[in-house]
């Protein structure tokens, strides 16, 4: 029998695989199955941090929101101003009111005392 050459789809597959893994160390940016490997695992990896950073940026603006109310009142809380938000059915999330505590903080006490009486 004849010796029957490949195409070049494997090459390709292969090529674009080593591509998204050039930035990789040693036998990760080299070798086809490694680099197939440490690509399922950088992806997960990347799919999970992405659910972390949202879970993250959350405790961020919580953090910075109490800091602001606590600094107005001793007696005033983070949990206390949500709850007086959702009573009063006032439609402002966490990361706005984090970016109210952070450039006006005025705006914010005047919010927060607005809900209290």
């Amino acid at each position: 029998m004849t010796r029957i050459r490949r195409g070049y789809i494997a090459r390709r597959r292969r090529t674009k695989i080593r591509l998204f893994a050039s930035s990789f160390r040693g036998a990760h940016s080299r070798l086809t199955r490694i680099i197939i490997q440490q690509k399922i695992r950088a992806l997960g990896s990347a799919h999970q941090d992405r659910g972390r950073q949202k879970i993250n940026f959350r405790r961020l603006w919580v953090i910075r929101i109490n800091a602001v109310i606590r600094g107005n009142t001793v007696s005033y809380s983070y949990s206390r101003l949500i709850n007086n938000l959702y009573k009063r059915q006032l439609l402002l999330n966490r990361k706005i009111l984090a970016q109210i505590a952070i450039l006006n903080r005025n705006c914010l006490y005047m919010i927060s005392n607005d809900i209290i009486k």
